[in-house]
């Protein structure tokens, strides 16, 4: 089994001690959530899971606990983009978190954390030229560190797109798509990394971007040095190319507030399921 932590939240920036705890004492519950009243508990024991996939814009309050997870697989999706407070409202700047994910990788290698510059938008002054000056800066910064950056394009969901609107957020055309995607490849290339789409339809293998997925099932059987194979994830996007994995987080929960973000309704009622967290319980 492999453990999405998570899709639906930071769990590594917000909630890394109610994460320890479910660790030490071996299970999870999980709500479903399109129906509350369905809980799934998750064992969490080395024989249980297979590999643990960290999905964070800011880990750093884990980095001092990885020991706990010696007895385990892991890697970890982190999301850097340096989009700034208007956009990311709550995430530390781009000189903090490029040198935590230095630090992170330094400990665990650059095979286990990947680059994600994601979601790609437009908004006000971010345009094109934006982009390929800030993916190639933060690109050098993370040379050495990461093997692999996964890229994808803003998708507006419903529940964004008043936030969204209020920065003059727009999404990209399948020209300018290719044409970013082109520049990240020859930039990544000159830092010694490849670029890999999340979930996109569009082909950009002409212009060196495959296809990729983020819960692995190649890299996950490098790290265990065979073969592991798994299913393909049902319930996610035609796209994915994930293979199936179990995520144990929440929505309406992470605290950075991002305006481009799908797993938040408001701020409000983040607000009230953080303050109503309890990092002793099962649930999150």
């Amino acid at each position: 089994m492999i453990v999405s932590v998570s899709r639906r939240t930071d769990i590594p920036a917000f909630y890394a001690d109610w994460f320890f705890n479910r660790l030490r004492e071996g299970f999870v519950c999980v709500r479903n959530p399109m129906n509350a009243g369905q809980v799934r508990r998750v064992e969490l024991s080395p024989h249980s899971v297979d590999c643990f996939v960290f999905w964070s814009k800011n880990p750093a309050p884990m980095i001092d606990r990885l020991a706990l997870l010696d007895d385990y697989k892991y890697y970890f999706q982190f999301t850097v983009n340096g989009y700034g407070a208007d956009i990311e409202p709550r995430v530390p700047s781009v000189d903090e978190v490029t040198a935590t994910f230095a630090r992170l990788s330094d400990l665990i290698g650059p095979r286990r954390v990947v680059w994600r510059y994601d979601p790609v938008l437009f908004a006000g002054h971010i345009d094109a030229d934006y982009h390929r000056r800030r993916f190639e800066a933060i690109a050098g910064r993370l040379c050495g560190r990461t093997e692999r950056c996964m890229i994808s394009f803003v998708d507006i969901y419903g529940k964004m797109r008043r936030r969204f609107d209020a920065v003059h957020g727009r999404g990209l055309s399948a020209c300018q798509m290719r044409s970013l995607a082109a520049d990240f490849a020859r930039i990544a290339s000159a830092y010694g990394m490849r670029v890999y789409t999340c979930a996109e339809k569009i082909d950009l293998e002409s212009v060196g971007v495959e296809h990729g997925c983020c819960i692995d099932g190649r890299l996950i059987g490098a790290l265990s040095e065979g073969v592991y194979i798994a299913k393909r994830a049902s319930g996610q996007r035609s796209e994915c190319g994930c293979v199936q994995s179990v995520d144990i987080g929440r929505y309406d929960t992470c605290m950075h507030n991002c305006l481009y973000c799908y797993a938040n309704v408001g701020h409000e009622s983040v607000m009230r399921n953080y303050m109503a967290h309890d990092p002793l319980s099962p649930f999150m």
